[in-house]
């Protein structure tokens, strides 16, 4: 009975803490309950920093992707639920952010690039030779992928599909697939640096 009674204020007064336990117990339930006690307050952090409702929308869904997959590793004494969760929106909505702005940049290099190669590699052996390892580079490391995403971002590059039509093919929500293939670009753009390819 003493037990209860000093259980009760407890969950009474951070009803977070008790529902991410459950969460980190892989209980649905409760992290639907997580999710309308805090989605609110968490996507106008995301709107802020990104200033547009479509990108904060999907950054809250990774986020909460993220806060479901890493229930487990939040610690009560580090910081309150909602305080792990700001940082996890916050920290999100940065990287989405900056990867808008290169992405958009790395997009032009790479069809210039393209451009340059098709003009200029007949007749030119060092050139064939350089396109053809920057090409099995890149197989290479869309390889390690998951399908899914490669799928995605195939089909964006390779057959030059917008984001409504992918998600149409893959029956999958629109917000999902932009971050496939803007969450891919970053991926291939790491692996290509750590494989020395000039992009």
């Amino acid at each position: 009975m003493h037990t209860s009674d000093l259980a009760a204020p407890t969950e009474s007064a951070d009803p977070l803490r008790l529902l991410m336990a459950r969460v980190a117990l892989r209980d649905r339930a409760a992290f639907e309950r997580l999710y309308r006690a805090t989605s609110s307050h968490l996507y106008s952090i995301a709107l802020r920093v990104l200033r547009d409702e479509g990108r904060a929308d999907e950054v809250l869904q990774e986020a909460y992707v993220s806060v479901w997959q890493k229930a487990g590793s939040y610690q009560s004494d580090a910081a309150t639920p909602m305080t792990w969760m700001i940082n996890i929106v916050r920290n999100r909505a940065i990287d989405a952010l900056r990867a808008g702005r290169h992405q958009r940049d790395t997009t032009v290099e790479l069809n210039d690039e393209a451009m340059d190669v098709a003009a200029e590699a007949a007749g030119e052996p060092q050139a064939l030779f350089d396109a053809s390892l920057v090409k099995a580079h890149l197989d290479d490391c869309m390889l390690g992928l998951p399908p899914a995403q490669r799928q995605a971002l195939a089909l964006a590059y390779y057959r030059g599909m917008v984001h409504t039509e992918i998600a149409e093919m893959l029956h999958t929500p629109l917000g999902t697939i932009k971050s496939w293939v803007r969450r891919g670009l970053e991926q291939l753009k790491s692996c290509l640096d750590r494989a020395g390819v000039r992009q």
